[in-house]
């Protein structure tokens, strides 16, 4: 269904990343994470916060997603799951 990224951001920025309400770094929008510097293609989002590690930034996009565009396309989508089923069963069967 999804690929996935980590984004590694140095530890001293945990302090200026955006706060829930218990003052723990939550999940953050697109531009607020394109604002503190991250650059990356679009239709990634921000899922997840690694509590133990919070500066590292969790992300994942749906597969087939249009790089330039963010939007998922039902070829590209077709054939990035048809690959990951082939690298499964050769990982597996192997």
């Amino acid at each position: 269904m999804y690929e996935y990224r980590h984004v590694i951001l140095p530890k001293a920025m945990v302090r200026s990343l955006p706060k829930a309400a218990d003052k723990k770094p939550r999940i953050m929008t697109e531009q607020e994470w394109r604002g503190i510097g991250v650059q990356q293609s679009r239709g990634w989002v921000h899922y997840a916060v690694h509590r133990p590690e919070p500066h590292i930034l969790l992300f994942r996009r749906s597969l087939g997603t249009d790089p330039g565009t963010g939007r998922v396309v039902a070829d590209l989508a077709r054939a990035a799951k048809a690959k990951y089923v082939t690298e499964y069963e050769s990982t597996t069967l192997a």
